[in-house]
């Protein structure tokens, strides 16, 4: 059972695994943005990507500093397995 002094550090942890969830879905996002033939849509996706980077270095200090403060190593999002898969075509219902 958790102590009350460790419910913060794990609430922090789950904000921080929340953003840095959202940070990969926007990354993916922006990455596809680049893909397009639209210039404009394309600069888009690129100074999106820069901030992203800003802000998922940020988010590697919220894990280090959690770890300080947590008595059991916290899973930081890098030792898990990202996959990105590609849909080529819509599977038809038999």
């Amino acid at each position: 059972m958790e102590s009350k002094e460790q419910h913060p550090v794990r609430l922090l942890s789950l904000t921080t695994r929340s953003l840095t969830h959202l940070t990969a879905a926007m990354s993916e996002m922006s990455f596809e943005m680049m893909r397009s033939e639209d210039p404009a849509v394309k600069s888009a996706g690129r100074r999106m990507i820069d901030h992203l980077a800003a802000i998922g270095a940020g988010l590697d200090q919220h894990w280090e500093t959690l770890a300080t403060y947590s008595d059991v190593p916290i899973l930081h999002e890098s030792t898990e397995a990202l996959v990105e898969l590609e849909l080529t075509e819509i599977p038809q219902e038999p």
